[in-house]
């Protein structure tokens, strides 16, 4: 099998209704988000208040951190699902970015630019500046329609300026998905206080869905993001009605595989002194395999934390947490605050 071909192919004994001996051949397609912890460029934009961020609080070699900077999340995107497909997945949703711009310099950098990545952002009204973006591979992903939506929120009676939500519809392959890319707004002012900010961005995402079933019956839709909420809070629970268990999940709903990750105590972040799982992909009805034995179209198979060891603190205040660029006005030469999250979907081919 040549390693660049378009169908990269994986190898899996299935042993639910087969027999071990048995094997079927699968496309696999990795998909992931990530949170790139304030990545922005060292230009002063005076209709924006970036000079709040940390590279622009440095006091020297803002260039060098930057391309530092650049290099290091490329090199961890580019280990993203590798292991099962030899490729970095073939579309990423990533947060906290300033501007197309640093987009631009990621995806051209050495350990993307192979990969040919196109890229769709739009400047969102956050008063820092930071926008969601979705990036993919050409040759694996088509979009046909994308746009963005304001959560609109309201505290007593004043806008909160924050992130737009990333609405991507296009062909995966030969299939038709749908990404709703997401960075909710924080937990400043305490998680109890500002819940209510999370469960109307939750809100505004079950619209979004609603516009999607207007004009397609059962879309198949993955939903992903920094929530800052755990898959527990009730901006899921409570709003868009998520499952933890696959065989609770009914056509029409959601499943959420990162709940029983965070009720086993996994963690894409820490806080405050605690562990939390902002960072998760969740997908609709069609893409859940209830029936072990049909993939004649995408499901998927596995999800996971991309929490490599390299990617972890070793030592200080921030031990055992993901390895921060950016610590107490000072560059630390890390990567990011959060964990990569990801999952496969899988196909059989034909």
């Amino acid at each position: 099998m040549k390693k660049n071909a378009l169908a990269f192919v994986l190898i899996f004994t299935l042993v639910h209704g087969f027999s071990q001996k048995r094997h079927r051949e699968f496309k696999i397609r990795t998909i992931g988000f990530y949170n790139l912890e304030n990545l922005f460029d060292t230009i002063n934009d005076v209709e924006k208040n970036d000079e709040a961020s940390p590279i622009m609080e440095l006091r020297g070699n803002r260039e060098k951190v930057y391309w530092d900077k650049i290099d290091k999340l490329g090199k961890v995107i580019s280990q993203i699902g590798k292991e099962k497909t030899n490729t970095s997945p073939v579309i990423l949703g990533v947060s906290e970015v300033e501007n197309r711009k640093v987009l631009e310099d990621l995806v051209n950098g050495k350990s993307l630019k192979k990969r040919k990545y196109s890229i769709i952002h739009f400047d969102s009204p956050d008063k820092r500046g930071i926008d969601v973006a979705l990036l993919y591979q050409q040759r694996f992903f088509k979009p046909i329609h994308f746009e963005v939506f304001n959560p609109n929120i309201y505290v007593n009676n004043r806008k909160v300026y924050t992130r737009d939500i990333l609405l991507v519809s296009g062909y995966l392959d030969d299939e038709l998905i749908h990404l709703i890319v997401n960075h909710w707004p924080s937990r400043r002012g305490g998680e109890a206080k500002s819940s209510v900010k999370r469960e109307k961005a939750a809100y505004k995402v079950s619209q979004i869905i609603n516009k999607i079933k207007e004009t397609e019956k059962n879309p198949k839709i993955l939903i992903m993001g920094d929530f800052n909420d755990d898959p527990i809070n009730s901006s899921f629970k409570n709003v868009l009605k998520t499952k933890s268990r696959k065989s609770n999940v009914s056509e029409g709903e959601i499943y959420n595989p990162f709940e029983e990750m965070f009720r086993r105590g996994f963690s894409t972040l820490g806080y405050r002194d605690n562990i939390n799982l902002f960072d998760q992909i969740m997908i609709t009805f069609p893409l859940l395999n209830k029936d072990s034995n049909d993939y004649s179209s995408y499901k998927m198979f596995k999800s996971a934390i991309f929490n490599k060891r390299f990617l972890t603190e070793k030592k200080g205040r921030y031990k055992g947490y993901p390895f921060r660029s950016f610590s107490y006005g000072k560059y630390t030469g890390g990567y990011s605050d959060h964990y990569p999250v990801y999952l496969y979907l899988i196909k059989e081919n034909k």
